[in-house]
């Protein structure tokens, strides 16, 4: 999730308390202060245990997209590797453990050695990346513990004159922009790119309304200690007194912005001190706290999406059994 609204910065805030993280700090600052919806930004889900619990939610039945992501790397890498001719590097943007992306690099490196650059704000999923994927022959891997686009740039910087750069976007992280700030992102990638790099983007596409709601809501509620570990993530590391017992999580379809949205909802009228902030927040009975988004595709809004952000859509893979695509886009 990339909301434009949190990233502008509040000085009426009080000075905040510099042992604890200050962008988390202010994020959750800004996010839990807005007047109307609060709000807090996705990629705060992803602690250690989150990053655990995400794991676990890409394997539920519920939970189709990680499988399809995967059957089309699997299926089609060779194809991947065909449409880009030459020496590459292959850097991936929110690389996780890398489970999916084994696929790709074996079909490259059976053509030429390359450099293989995962990039993630968890140190530990780049740990797991490393581990998970070292020993492909061909393939020398560099992890890269950065923001998307900072990682990126130094994976841009590294790679020799003639190797082209392939960047991976998988499992439809797309989604998780809002559709102006999603364009912004994808103009700021190409930015970094020359002519003849390519980027490989997941999309997650529109299927039935079902099926959609069950994959954020499984039967098991993993989804739902996903989310409701932010708060617990808030107490841990900025003295939070959140009681997560008096929140819920609630995953609902947006049909005219076309995304899932996760909520965490208070069961009860309640107050909470986060001493970062040094802020008392005051939640009505049933408010909620926006955390994530997850924007659904149609096939032709992908093609304008390349169009609009400076790519060439040059080929797209979609499965069957879960409606999802690759898209191949390349520069010039």
């Amino acid at each position: 999730m990339a909301r434009s609204a949190l990233s502008k910065i509040d000085m009426s805030f009080p000075a905040l308390d510099l042992t604890y993280d200050l962008a988390f700090a202010r994020d959750v600052a800004l996010g839990l202060t807005k007047s109307g919806q609060k709000e807090l930004l996705s990629k705060y889900l992803y602690d250690e245990l989150g990053s655990i619990l995400f794991d676990a939610i890409t394997v539920l039945p519920e939970y189709g997209l990680t499988r399809a992501d995967s059957r089309l790397l699997e299926r089609h890498s060779a194809e991947i590797a065909q449409a880009l001719p030459g020496p590459v590097a292959v850097a991936e943007l929110g690389s996780g453990t890398g489970s999916k992306t084994r696929h790709i690099l074996q079909a490259f490196a059976g053509r030429h050695p390359l450099k293989y650059h995962p990039i993630d704000i968890s140190p530990t999923a780049l740990e797991k990346c490393r581990l998970a994927l070292d020993g492909i022959p061909g393939v020398e891997i560099e992890p890269l513990h950065a923001t998307y686009l900072q990682g990126l740039e130094a994976a841009a910087s590294r790679r020799s004159a003639h190797e082209s750069l392939l960047v991976l976007f998988l499992g439809s992280s797309i989604g998780n922009f809002d559709f102006e700030p999603a364009r912004r992102f994808m103009r700021d990638v190409r930015s970094i790119l020359r002519h003849g790099d390519a980027l490989l983007l997941g999309v997650d596409l529109v299927k039935a309304l079902p099926r959609m709601l069950a994959a954020y809501d499984d039967s098991l509620r993993v989804t739902a200690a996903f989310n409701l570990n932010l708060l617990a993530r808030i107490n841990r590391e900025l003295g939070g007194e959140f009681s997560v017992r008096q929140f819920e999580h609630e995953a609902r379809y947006n049909d005219e912005e076309s995304r899932i949205e996760m909520h965490l909802r208070s069961r009860v009228a309640q107050t909470v001190r986060i001493a970062a902030i040094d802020r008392t927040i005051r939640f009505e009975r049933g408010e909620t706290i926006w955390t994530e988004s997850s924007y659904k595709f149609r096939r032709s809004e992908v093609a304008d999406l390349a169009v609009q952000t400076g790519f060439t859509l040059r080929a797209e893979w979609v499965d069957k059994e879960w409606p999802f695509a690759e898209a191949l886009l390349r520069v010039g």
